[in-house]
Formats: structure tokens, sequence, C-alpha cells
């Protein structure tokens, strides 16, 4: 199917960050593929690397070779509902660190493809314990 890109990766590549822009590339580079698609969270998320910018965002995923154009589904809602509810739950007995809820949304579409590209596997892991998590 494809590999959701967390978009974390994306900014490492989009700002040649000196840690991880080259083992970020290189993640992509190998799922390349299997297809890489984001979630509209991540595409929102992007916004600020770009200025706002759509056309220059769109430019730089497409020559990424990942795709933007994916809907969000019913199925998507639900699986978010249920790991919001996990995490929140866990959260106020202090199990774990806070989460924005853009990580829920983004896990959440995950859930329906081949899995998640992140280096960010811990914050993935405890919403989402069945998600294929692939990192650099």
């Amino acid at each position: 199917m494809a590999w959701v890109v967390d978009t974390c990766l994306l900014i490492d590549v989009a700002e040649a960050d000196p840690t991880f822009g080259v083992v970020s590339a290189k993640l992509l580079d190998s799922k390349r593929a299997d297809g890489l698609t984001i979630c509209p969270a991540t595409y929102i998320e992007l916004a600020p690397v770009f200025n706002g910018d759509q056309t220059a965002q769109n430019e730089f995923l497409f020559n990424l070779g990942v795709t933007w154009l994916e809907g969000w589904t019913q199925p998507d809602t639900e699986e978010a509902h249920r790991a919001w509810h996990r995490y929140v739950t866990a959260r106020r007995t202090a199990k774990v660190p806070k989460r924005p809820l853009a990580d829920v949304l983004i896990g959440a579409f995950a859930s329906r493809f081949d899995g998640i590209l992140t280096r960010n596997e811990s914050d993935f892991r405890s919403a989402f314990p069945r998600l294929n998590i692939a990192a650099p």
C-alpha cells in the first residue's frame, strides 16, 4: 500500500538537518518503492517550514515522491478516538509524557497503511502498539 511519513523526517530533509537530514533521507529512499504518503495533519504541520507557500511545499513533496492527497476516513477517526482515550487515561496516571494531538492523528492515519516512518518510535509505540514502525 504505502508508508506514512512522519513530519519530523520531512523537516529533517527540508532543513538539511546536520544530525538527522541524511539518515532521514536514506529511510525515505529505502521505502519509496513501497509508496510514501502523509497524513493531512502532517501537511498542515509543514506549513511553517515553507513559510506558508503551498506551491513550494507541494513541489518539495512531489520531488521526494511523497503523496499528500490521501483523505482522512471514518476508520481513521475511530482509531484516533481509541488512541486518544488510551493516551489521556495513561497521562492522568502520569505514565506517559505529554504528546501533541497531531501524533495521535498521524498514528491513526498510519494504521491503515504499511506503517509509519519516523525517528520518534516511542511517540507512536505507546498509543499504537500494533503499528508497524520503521526508524532511521
